[in-house]
This record gives structure tokens, sequence and C-alpha cells, in this order.
């Protein structure tokens, strides 16, 4: 079976009255994936769909068809979301955050959590230093690379 124009269109709808950002389907030896990319500006965000079709033998290669979010601008190592989830910058709600700009910072310390699907994800820093900004309010949606912070 062909993925026919319309529906590819009926599952963008979807992706939109949702608020997803990406949606993958599989038939017979077919697979789709429509994502959602969504551009950061200074002054708004842009969103669009981006439509990606391929057969599920090519489907593992995903990481090549993946869309990038562009991020601020900062000096140092960006510390990036491994996930699409929410972003969380303490264990608990009344608990403090795990770490704030100006805040050493040593590899392998937990800088945030991205919960995914139910879980609670961990997320470690990857070098030693001191954060240098926080580019993600607390609560806010990330998407996959997104840069989390900077550590320098």
């Amino acid at each position: 079976m062909k993925f026919e124009t319309e529906y590819i269109d009926k599952l963008a709808k979807i992706i939109t009255d949702n608020g997803l950002s990406e949606i993958s389907l599989e038939d017979g030896e077919q697979a789709i994936t429509i994502r959602k990319e969504v551009i950061v500006t200074s002054a708004h965000t842009v969103a669009a769909a981006n439509v990606v079709s391929s057969p599920i033998e090519e489907a593992a290669s995903t990481k090549e068809n993946q869309t990038s979010v562009s991020e601020p601008k900062s000096t140092g190592t960006p510390i990036t979301s491994p996930m699409v989830g929410t972003f969380y910058m303490a264990p608990s709600p009344d608990a403090e955050p795990f770490v704030k700009a100006g805040q050493p910072v040593h590899q392998g310390d937990v800088v945030c959590i991205i919960e995914a699907m139910k879980m609670m994800n961990e997320i470690k820093a990857e070098v030693t230093g001191k954060v240098v900004e926080v580019c993600v309010e607390d609560g806010q949606p990330v998407e996959f690379g997104q840069v989390l912070m900077y550590v320098e």
C-alpha cells in the first residue's frame, strides 16, 4: 500500500490538533514519520510539518532524518536533551533545583530531569565546569537535541 497524500494530510492535522510533535506508522514494508519542526527565534516560535517517508529497513537510521531545534547562543559545552519530554529543574516541585546558573558541576552530576512517557529520566553533566546558562524553563516541553544548559 502506498501512503496517499490525503492520508498524510490527515496525519499532519492530527499532530496539529493534538499538540503532538511526531507520529510514526508502519504498513507492510513502508513506514512514515511526520515530525513537527519547532524553530525558536528571539520573538516567536514557528512550527512547520516535516514529512519523512522511508522503507522499514531504513527506519533504523532515523537520526539522519531528525530535525534540530535552533538554540540560544552561549559559550561553553551544551548539555542537550536526549529525548522529547518535559524539563524539570528539581526532583520534586518543592525541592531545590539540581543546578542554577553560576553553580559548579562535576561530570556525572544530575543537572535536571526529563519526563517522557511517565518516566523520570535523570540527565547528567558530561563535563566538569560551571553552569553559565539554563536555556529552558521548569516544566517546559523539550525536543530531542534541544540545548538545556551550557557548562564552561
